[in-house]
């Protein structure tokens, strides 16, 4: 089944969804005024790592650069240097721009544009690691076995130099043709070790299709958007083990100290980004899914282990990675400030976690990493950022399920106004859950790329034919029918 189809493109207003959810583009200009004005508050007392080749890893046209790496393959393993914007260096506690920030809580992303977090002259020029210039980081050394675990691990404040930028597209394609930037040569080894290590903790990854909504140049001088399945890469999988890698790494920092490098400095404070291990009655149910499709689930064999193994675009496995969907309920944040809180661990990366890797993107990064910092350096965890946790897990929760809620709008909205002239029209179709008492069936159409509802009865894991029975932007509805009734003569 062909994942990759697009169709003909339509207009579409997004700015009624930034209306409508209240996400305001224009930054306060006295945050703004702080932001093009900052300092680095740690200047002097900086690192000079600016000799180590780090390169960064993001989608073309990024600006707002939060990360960039180097790793070396070793005698006995692998050396991991990985650089993250010193975001806390250049806002001020307590000023316009940690107050708007933490109004804000993360960037909110939009087909055209976003609603940044932090004004533009901060998180795409002066904090953003872009390469060729130095820039103030929290620097990540990383030291792991041949079998990429992770032995020693630490942060520090440095100053550093990206060399190059590259994008996921072209790093695999480098990769394939055995030209990769020597910074990275060994990323292909260390992504696939780390994503082996992952399957064995009980890590699960789902490869479902991922809609997009992109631009289809402009059309009577009206910008126009179409539908595509994002394409995701080794590479994509291979840049992702990195970061998860330092996000477990920091967990084990806030939890024990850091014993690894011998400090004995007990946890006192903590942010951890976790999720409760998936009910019983899920893994039953996917258990049961499986067995409807055909797919086979040896005793003792975990579900990450039979995810893994699933070719991705065989109608079985969109089924069962749909139904797979609901072992990962309840993620939140949870902080540490002494006692032991009833979850300690993100089920679905199979170990404790934190966010400390994209500060420019996400609020609690930020403050996640002045922990680190500090226990690394056997110091005391600022005030600023033991009072903040509360009022930072709380704008976390809040605007993670907004940014939810605002990209699913608007791929809704795209949906809706590109299929709103085809209603009536019979499409081809796989049925990902049958329908049930409660909700009706979901179907995932490959042309134009789409997840929809489905009335009547269409028997889960088959191809079928659906008829399109509703398209509304207004509200945001697509709905078809099964079984899709003859064509009149």
């Amino acid at each position: 089944m062909e994942l990759h189809q697009r169709i003909v493109s339509a207009p579409v207003d997004f700015g009624a969804v930034r209306t409508e959810f209240g996400l305001a583009s224009d930054y306060p200009s006295e945050a703004v005024s702080e932001a093009r004005d900052a300092a680095d508050a740690f200047a002097g007392a900086r690192a000079d790592r600016r000799e180590i080749p780090l390169v960064t890893i993001d989608p073309p046209g990024a600006m707002d650069l939060d990360q960039a790496l180097y790793l070396e393959r070793t005698a006995s393993g692998f050396l991991l240097y990985y650089a993250i914007a010193d975001v806390a260096a250049l806002v001020a506690p307590g000023g316009a721009l940690a107050r708007e920030s933490l109004t804000r809580g993360q960037t909110f992303y939009f087909p055209d544009g976003t609603v940044p977090l932090h004004p533009p002259v901060l998180s795409e020029d002066r904090a953003s690691l872009l390469p060729d210039v130095d820039r103030p980081a929290a620097l990540w050394t990383i030291e792991c076995d041949e079998h990429a675990a992770p032995l020693r691990y630490s942060v520090t404040r440095a100053l550093v130099r990206s060399r190059a930028r590259l994008d996921y597209a072209g790093v695999q394609s480098d990769a394939d043709a055995g030209r990769l930037h020597p910074s990275i040569a060994a990323l292909p080894e260390f992504g696939r070790l780390r994503i082996e290590a992952g399957i064995r903790r009980g890590a699960i990854t789902l490869r479902l299709p991922t809609q997009t909504v992109i631009r289809d140049g402009e059309q009577t001088g009206i910008d126009h958007w179409q539908l595509a399945v994002e394409p995701r890469t080794a590479a994509d999988d291979w840049n992702e083990q990195v970061s998860l890698l330092t996000g477990m790494c920091a967990a084990r920092i806030m939890l024990d100290g850091n014993n690894s490098n011998g400090s004995g400095n007990p946890a006192h404070v903590g942010l951890l980004r976790t999720m409760p291990p998936p009910a019983p009655s899920a893994i039953d149910s996917m258990r049961r899914t499986a067995a409807a499709v055909g797919v086979a689930w040896p005793a003792g064999e975990s579900a990450a282990r039979v995810l893994a193994d699933l070719d991705s675009n065989s109608p079985a496995a969109l089924v069962l990675m749909s139904e797979a969907t609901g072992l990962l309920r309840g993620a939140s944040y949870t902080i540490l400030n002494g006692q032991a809180p009833d979850t300690l661990q993100h089920s679905a990366i199979g170990a404790p976690y934190a966010h400390v890797t994209a500060p420019l993107r996400r609020l609690a990064d930020r403050y996640a990493t002045e922990i680190c910092l500090a226990h690394c350096a056997k110091a005391p965890v600022p005030q600023w950022v033991r009072d903040g946790l509360t009022p930072v897990a709380d704008t976390m929760r809040r605007t993670d399920a907004l940014a939810g809620k605002v990209e699913r709008a608007c791929v809704d909205l795209t949906e809706a106004t590109i299929l709103s002239p085809r209603v009536g029209t019979d499409f081809d179709a796989v049925v990902l859950r049958e329908a049930t008492g409660s909700r009706p069936a979901e179907i995932f159409i490959a042309d134009p790329p789409v997840l929809a509802k489905c009335t009547g009865a269409p028997p889960e894991g088959q191809h079928v034919q659906v008829r399109l029975e509703t398209a509304d932007p207004a509200t945001r509805t697509v709905t078809f029918g099964y079984p899709a009734e003859p064509a009149q003569a």
